[in-house]
């Protein structure tokens, strides 16, 4: 990698993602630049798919010439000028729209990548893909296709996510129709990332450890599918609003609702058994995801740590769902900081000690069934 390079790694990585930058800083040199890289190129491709002041056609349209750009296909520079200005005027159409319908914060209810500094951030990824898309070159072949890889399937999940929801918006709600749907959803957009962490670790930190390969990808694309899962039931009241139903209509039906039921916070009770059904898909992908952590060679510990982390927030926040209701907007559930800076202490601190490290996944499942003693 470029010295030139650098800033793109760290300062811009900084700025568009706090929490996935901490992560970036525990894992080994040898693989930090690649999964940095890959985290930029899918942030700018979710960034133009999340840009709603801009017709679908052109977000599609965008969505392929990135891709295009990333598999090495075409040659032409790209120029996102139109689309990083208008991360500002989406910015402020948010803040105008969310206070004269729902009355409250817009802090309360949008993700942190959203705020002011967010937006500018965003705007400038976009206006520097091109020195992004630059860096790729700087890594062997192989690691160069595989972040290809993950990057068009990542694109294919947004492109598919475009065309299901393009028409969706306010009263207008479209939703997922079946498990299978959402099941290939998580993969598209998260469990190949599990599949891409797998490969680049195997490939370059651990390459000679003795592993069961077919069990850690397979574990690793769960890790990635409960993760996503966590995100679409947090955020269900959000998505609600914006037209996007990830629950699906089959499981609606069976508690005798339709996504556009979802708009009352009082059904929340009528939802619970499908959502509770779905917190627990989400916490046994988790737990799936804590023994691909345990599996990795103990000497990985900076792999593992940045594995337990995700994995750890993740039971927490599926607890806190438990206990709210999963319709009300005014109410977005997070870990607070002082909370990951918690369990970022407890996994370094237990690390040396392989059974009490174990223990830390069970130990935040029982909090859960206190909550349902």
């Amino acid at each position: 990698m470029t010295s030139s390079a650098a800033p793109l790694l760290t300062d811009l990585l900084r700025a568009v993602s706090r929490s996935f930058y901490l992560t970036m800083r525990v894992l080994p040199g040898k693989i930090r630049p690649q999964f940095g890289l890959a985290y930029l190129l899918a942030r700018a491709t979710d960034t133009i798919a999340d840009t709603e002041i801009v017709p679908v056609a052109q977000r599609l349209e965008a969505l392929r010439d990135l891709r295009e750009r990333i598999l090495g296909n075409r040659a032409c520079p790209l120029d996102f000028s139109e689309l990083a200005r208008s991360q500002g005027a989406q910015r402020k159409m948010l803040q105008h729209c969310e206070a004269a319908v729902h009355d409250i914060e817009l802090s309360k209810i949008t993700e942190p990548a959203h705020s002011s500094n967010g937006s500018n951030a965003e705007r400038l990824l976009l206006e520097r893909i091109e020195e992004v898309l630059g860096v790729v070159s700087s890594f062997g072949a192989d690691d160069q296709q595989r972040i290809r890889d993950v990057l068009t399937i990542i694109t294919s999940g947004q492109e598919l996510d475009l065309q299901r929801f393009g028409e969706a918006g306010g009263e207008h709600i479209l939703a997922l129709e079946s498990d299978a749907e959402l099941d290939d959803y998580t993969y598209r957009v998260a469990g190949c990332v599990g599949e891409f962490w797998t490969k680049m670790c195997r490939a370059n930190v651990f390459p000679s450890a003795r592993l069961d390969d077919a069990a850690l990808l397979r574990d690793g694309v769960r890790f990635g599918k409960g993760l996503q899962l966590v995100n679409i039931l947090r955020d269900l009241p959000r998505d609600l609003r914006q037209g996007r139903c990830y629950l699906p209509t089959e499981r609606l039906a069976r508690v005798r609702l339709t996504p556009g039921d979802l708009l009352d916070p009082t059904k929340a009770a009528q939802l619970r058994p499908v959502y509770d059904e779905l917190l627990d898909t989400a916490e046994a992908h988790l737990a799936a995801g804590w023994g691909y952590t345990n599996s990795l060679p103990r000497s990985a510990a900076r792999v593992r740590l940045a594995c337990a982390w995700p994995v750890l927030i993740g039971v927490k926040t599926l607890t806190r769902l438990r206990r709210e209701n999963p319709l009300e907007v005014a109410r977005r559930v997070k870990v607070s900081r002082a909370e990951v800076r918690q369990i970022m202490s407890a996994t370094l601190l237990r690390y040396p000690f392989a059974k009490s490290w174990a223990g830390l996944f069970e130990r935040a499942r029982m909090e859960r069934e206190a909550l349902r003693r």
